[in-house]
């Protein structure tokens, strides 16, 4: 039934991205295509927090431990429209870098409803705009899966952090190999490549981290219980 249900939802999602986007060789489609993803996921980011809350018991909580001793500068990657926004203390200087004007836009919104003061950068997660050794405190949710390279975002991730500095990550990460799950994810991986520069579901987000040179690192599992994306690591890395 599992499988199934899996299958289902897939093709679900793949008759939805083909309506929307349409040929992925066609630039129109393909810009349509990015700035619809950037609507996306400010109209679903919060529901996606509900989700994996209800069902795994409190992706909240673990934002309250994971974010409850940020101070001084706190970088944040491709921030979004950003559900983080709320956890965050109002006295630290923040720097948000993303790739695309149109999350911009949306992000400013939050921004000016919560009463927030950012310093949004356009920037990619290879190259960082900040200084080596400035940053208190890197954030990413989310994001790992989709950047062109992570262990190039990984190695930016180090310069720019201040020795002691902490990584902090919710991500999803590839199901293990041999099993359904990783077989469908390698499958439609290409999909993600029209949608914002896409998604890797079968990316292997954890090896990746495990092998970029931190101090140390510290992360728990946890089942989002979400098609294609169900499993998610939340943790910190130390530099």
């Amino acid at each position: 039934m599992a499988d199934q249900f899996i299958a289902l939802e897939i093709r679900k999602w793949m008759m939805t991205v083909n309506q929307i986007i349409g040929d992925s060789q066609n630039k129109i489609a393909a810009n349509f295509g990015k700035r619809f993803f950037a609507w996306m996921m400010a109209q679903s980011s919060t529901t996606y927090d509900k989700v994996v809350s209800d069902v795994y018991d409190g992706l909240r909580l673990r934002k309250l431990s994971l974010f409850v001793n940020l101070q001084g500068t706190v970088l944040e990657i491709v921030p979004g429209t950003d559900t983080n926004l709320p956890y965050y203390p109002k006295d630290i200087h923040r720097i948000g870098i993303a790739p695309k004007l149109q999350r911009h836009s949306y992000l400013q919104k939050q921004v000016e409803k919560l009463g927030l003061n950012i310093d949004l950068r356009i920037g990619n997660a290879e190259w960082l705009d900040a200084e080596d050794n400035s940053i208190d405190t890197v954030v990413s949710n989310l994001v790992l899966c989709s950047v062109p390279n992570v262990n190039y975002t990984l190695q930016a991730i180090l310069r720019v952090l201040k020795p002691g500095g902490r990584f902090l990550f919710i991500e999803h990460v590839a199901a293990p190999q041999e099993t359904l799950l990783r077989k469908i994810q390698s499958k439609i991986s290409p999909i993600g490549k029209v949608i914002d520069d896409g998604c890797h579901p079968d990316r292997e987000t954890l090896i990746a981290l495990e092998n970029a040179g931190f101090a140390s690192i510290n992360y728990e599992r946890f089942d989002g219980q979400l098609p294609i994306i169900n499993s998610h690591i939340i943790g910190v890395a130390t530099k």
